[in-house]
């Protein structure tokens, strides 16, 4: 299988389907030149049937990248696969991304198609897919939902037709790591290295990307993710978690990605720029607060040595510095620190006088004190003293 696990991006298909995050074409051009920058294996860059917008789109990103492969979503039908052909025409790794739903839930409400219907049309799609590009994945819908054995049979067809990837999504969300890493190690172990394995894991239970390292620790080796986790409902699984996870804990995965971490900073901001929205402000990676310490002890574990508690360094996903944010829960080190970074040195009984000042502020406020109102309060102590 190997130590590779390659980075599916698809915050410009799935991504941009969540409520309020739509973008204009030249913003999703934008975005895909960053995701190449980023260093993603591929980027699925729309729906090409949904639009002309869409189509137009798809087209422009498939004529400006030039590393990352280039991939455009399809229902299994012919006409929604010959738009995507169309839409990745002038792309230098075209994918055909085509998708079938295998659940019994879609196979009786949704499709109105028994179980040997679904393995003909997988067949079909893919063959036909395949006609046009040379890399093909498919999906099988609701894939945590569907039964174990016959996910495999799927599997196997789609294989057998000609698919690259084969990708196992948990559509809605619903399974624990516990039982969809063991699902996606019966796909891996029964289509063997006909094709490659791949995750897509949504999160209304919070536990995308949980089950994304667990279908990697079973043999998975694409995972499909976006920026900041964005996505229909409750967002996917996060790129930037995924491949972060990865690297500090090599020890214990032995995987790696193709990832430039230093980039996962500035493409998280532009993503927000363009959809109008930032992440929560305690979100893992690149949240506000993913690198800001209140807690005296805390602040003072930091100065003294800052891998006591960050496990990253910001820069390493260029995030812009390390905040000592001041406030009640401060300790006199975090307030001299703040001071030296100001330009004011204080010793003793003056930094003794400002911490005191500091405490009966910072008590009034539920927010941090400012760093005009530090050096209020020590121009005031220094005033006094002089």
């Amino acid at each position: 299988m190997g130590d590779r696990v390659f980075i599916f991006d698809t915050t410009l298909r799935d991504g941009e389907q969540a409520a309020g995050c739509s973008m204009t074409a030249a913003e999703k051009v934008q975005l895909a030149l960053q995701l190449e920058a980023l260093g993603v294996d591929v980027m699925e860059a729309g729906f090409a049937i949904a639009s002309e917008g869409e189509f137009t789109a798809i087209q422009e990103i498939a004529a400006k990248v030039r590393h990352s492969a280039v991939a455009s979503l399809s229902r299994a039908k012919r006409e929604d696969i010959e738009r995507s052909a169309r839409a990745l025409d002038r792309a230098v790794r075209p994918r055909i991304h085509t998708f079938l739903a295998t659940s019994p839930i879609h196979r009786e409400h949704k499709l109105r198609m028994d179980k040997e219907r679904v393995l003909e049309e997988t067949a079909k799609a893919v063959a036909f897919a395949r006609s046009f590009v040379d890399e093909v994945e498919f999906s099988a819908e609701d894939a945590s939902r569907t039964e174990p054995e016959f996910l495999v049979e799927v599997a196997r067809v789609a294989a057998d037709a000609g698919a690259t990837i084969f990708n196992v999504p948990d559509t809605v969300g619903y399974a624990f790591p516990e039982e969809f890493g063991p699902l996606v190690g019966r796909v891996v172990q029964a289509i063997g290295d006909r094709a490659t394995v791949s995750v897509h894991c949504h999160n209304d239970l919070g536990l995308a990307v949980a089950n994304s390292l667990a279908a990697v620790a079973a043999g998975a080796r694409q995972v499909e993710c976006t920026v900041n986790g964005i996505g229909e409902r409750a967002g996917n699984a996060a790129l930037e978690e995924i491949v972060m996870a990865l690297r500090i804990r090599r020890d214990l995965m032995g995987l790696s990605t193709g990832i430039r971490t230093p980039e996962i900073y500035r493409t998280s901001r532009m993503l927000s720029g363009f959809v109008g929205f930032d992440p929560q402000p305690n979100k893992a990676v690149v949240g506000r607060n993913a690198f800001a310490h209140e807690s005296g002890v805390h602040q003072d574990g930091i100065l003294k040595e800052r891998s006591t508690y960050e496990i990253m360094k910001p820069e390493d996903v260029g995030f812009p510095d390390t905040g000592l944010v001041l406030g009640k829960h401060s300790g006199r080190n975090a307030l001299r620190a703040k001071l030296e970074a100001l330009g004011i040195l204080l010793e003793g009984d003056g930094l003794v006088q400002v911490y005191r000042a500091f405490t009966d502020l910072a008590d009034q406020r539920k927010k941090g004190v400012s760093d005009d109102e530090i050096l209020e309060l020590a121009q005031g102590v220094l005033v006094n003293c002089g």
